[in-house]
């Protein structure tokens, strides 16, 4: 049985570390076309700052891509198994499949416990440090944010459009200072511009020459009519605060990037809202492991029933599986603020659901 067990745990092993690959792969990539196509294209993003965001988004994408790759491992193993009557050999031996399952039972649970890490520490940490690359960026090259007939809207408080870039030189530049609702209340606009980087004071200085202003009525900015022009400037110095952005930046975590020590303390808050949801993703973060072990449940009797040897047949059965079940995560995370629905409990319905069913198969399967 020696020689079974490493001939399962190898295929199992291979099809599991391709499966995470591929599905890793399309997360990350998925991710850098949603948040860095338009850096990539229109601004000099330097190298290490792809680099840095990979690395930071891959321990986000491995929390779902590690389940899903073992169930797609488990359909693609067993079903070749099957196909190639190697199930049936080995049960004709007195070999039952409870037993045959042991290296599987082996890397799902060492599967689940490395989910339980990324989860509860490593993904929450490396999201902390993606939201803050935004201002890293700006810290060390805020020529990057900046790019040729372009909108930069990073900044709070401000939209700025830059016709053409040159280095750190300017050209029709176009400054929207913005109130509460966002509505331009005054209008800076310049031939020309230079960015110079104020590191001591955090501050970004953009030098503007030849400008002329035009300031929105504060009490009816609506009325175009009560627009006033400012006078113009030959030259003219606009600080662009970093420690905003930062701040901009830091009001927009999310849920997901507090530590289980910070979830745990806001339990103790008055706002019910807040403690619901923060149950919510204490529990969430350690339901998703769980897939790992209903995953492998549920992925034998499917894969040996199927008797199917396809990559694209097992990837396709884990595709319909795996969305089903991250479906329901997804419902119980939106209702999260919800506390009469016991969203906490909702995010272990899949488990138990898909617990429940790959027992059943599991029992009919050894009685065949």
């Amino acid at each position: 049985m020696k020689i079974v067990d490493r001939y399962i745990s190898r295929q199992l092993i291979v099809n599991l570390l391709f499966a995470i690959a591929v599905l890793s792969f399309v997360l990350v990539l998925g991710n850098i076309f949603r948040k860095l196509l338009p850096l990539l294209v229109n601004h000099d993003l330097p190298v290490e700052y792809v680099v840095g965001f990979v690395a930071y988004v891959l321990p986000f994408s491995l929390i779902f891509t590690i389940p899903w790759g073992l169930l797609t491992a488990v359909l693609l193993v067993f079903g070749r198994l099957s196909a190639d009557n190697e199930l049936t050999a080995l049960r004709s031996n007195g070999v039952s499949i409870g037993r045959i399952c042991i290296p599987l039972v082996v890397i799902a649970l060492l599967c689940t416990a490395a989910s339980v890490w990324l989860n509860v520490q490593v993904a929450p940490a490396a999201q902390e440090e993606m939201r803050s690359t935004v201002f890293n960026l700006a810290t060390r090259n805020p020529m990057a944010l900046f790019g040729s007939d372009q909108v930069i809207d990073q900044f709070p408080g401000r939209k700025i459009y830059v016709g053409k870039k040159e280095g750190n030189r300017l050209e029709n530049i176009l400054v929207f200072e913005t109130n509460d609702e966002s509505m331009p209340m005054k209008i800076t606009h310049a031939r020309l511009g230079m960015l110079e980087t104020d590191l001591p004071n955090r501050r970004i200085l953009m030098h503007l020459y030849n400008a002329r202003y035009q300031q929105r009525d504060d009490v009816d900015p609506y009325d175009l009519r009560r627009m006033r022009d400012g006078v113009n400037v030959a030259e003219g110095t606009l600080p662009i605060s970093l420690e905003d952005l930062y701040d901009k930046e830091k009001r927009r975590a999310s849920r997901s990037m507090l530590s289980l020590e910070q979830l745990l303390e806001q339990l103790k808050n008055d706002d019910p809202k807040m403690r619901s949801s923060s149950r919510t993703e204490i529990n969430k973060r350690f339901s998703f492991p769980m897939a790992c072990l209903v995953f492998a449940l549920v992925g034998v009797p499917l894969g040996i029933s199927a008797h199917r040897r396809e990559t694209s047949f097992g990837f396709a059965v884990s595709l319909v599986i795996g969305v089903f079940y991250f479906l329901f995560i997804i419902i119980a995370d939106t209702l999260r603020a919800n506390a009469k629905l016991h969203p906490e409990l909702l995010v272990w319905f899949p488990n138990v659901l898909f617990l429940a069913l790959g027992w059943w198969l599991f029992r009919r399967l050894s009685r065949q």
